[in-house]
């Protein structure tokens, strides 16, 4: 199975346009590297790719990544669909830039879908697309021998969202199989709280790339654990000595976003890795 980083910025990305601390300017002027907000591509056959969110960033992104360019046909491409882990916007609306594409799929937690309800007839209108519940409880498979089951691990909607009930449902970490080989793969760019249930769905995992936008407790927002700090993710990935663990989805107020700061080396120590956008590997 091979994976590509297509992004790992939070919302706004890096550096972010309105904003002018000492992180974004050292990335405007070249001395830290820029980043698009969070998409990965993820591939069991390298012919037949699926997207893990879609960014607002992500006709660059493809463009960017050559396994993911069209053709041989004029409208031919190899993405086959997305798998939405939340509706957060910075998340669902490349599915705009994605419109027009036949026959892709979507695959998303019911809530996700509920309120994306308005976006996507708009979107069918351009070309028809299949909705589909990410929950099944069974899970399901995906062109090139991938085979996929959801995670809650969200506990609120979206700010757009009207109905402001608590549900897990909100946000899901995904578990993708290679059938041919048994790797796997979990990515959860929003985690709301560490859980038992996290460490069970890691311990069947070769490769986590996991919420690492608020490096500390002071700099959190609603529905993201920091890395650091009593009941931090960092502390719990040390669980988990065996599986590469990446951090992606950060935010631009994030000293992780710099390879010579402490807070780099602290993660780096822990085995935790921080990568660019297009890194890609193997699980």
């Amino acid at each position: 199975m091979r994976v590509v980083l297509l992004g790992t910025a939070a919302g706004g990305g890096f550096p972010r346009w309105n904003c002018a601390c000492a992180l974004c300017a050292a990335a405007r002027d070249g001395t830290l590297p820029s980043r698009t907000q969070d998409c990965v591509a993820v591939t069991g056959n390298t012919r037949d790719w699926w997207l893990l969110n879609a960014s607002p960033d992500v006709r660059t992104q493809l463009t960017a990544t050559s396994a993911l360019r069209p053709g041989p046909g004029p409208r031919d491409t190899p993405v086959r669909g997305v798998l939405l882990t939340d509706a957060e916007p910075h998340h669902v609306a490349g599915l705009t830039v994605l419109s027009g594409a036949a026959g892709l799929k979507v695959y998303a937690p019911q809530p996700v879908l509920v309120a994306l309800a308005p976006a996507r007839a708009v979107l069918d209108r351009y070309a028809p697309w299949e909705w589909a519940d990410g929950l099944a409880e069974d899970g399901f498979v995906l062109a090139g021998g991938l085979v996929v089951t959801a995670h809650p691990v969200g506990d609120g909607p979206p700010e757009y969202v009207q109905s402001r009930r608590p549900d897990d449902r909100w946000a899901v970490a995904y578990r993708v199989e290679d059938l041919a080989t048994g790797g796997a793969f979990v990515y959860a760019p929003r985690i709301a709280a560490w859980t038992d249930a996290l460490d069970d769905l890691l311990e069947t995992a070769d490769c986590a790339v996991l919420d690492g936008t608020f490096f500390d407790a002071d700099e959190v927002g609603i529905g993201h654990l920091p890395v650091t700090g009593p009941g931090g993710s960092l502390a719990a990935l040390a669980r988990h000595p065996g599986v590469r663990r990446i951090y992606t989805h950060l935010d631009n107020t994030n000293p992780l976003l710099d390879p010579g700061s402490t807070a780099r080396a602290q993660v780096n120590g822990a085995g935790v890795e921080v990568l660019v956008d297009g890194a890609e590997f193997v699980v």
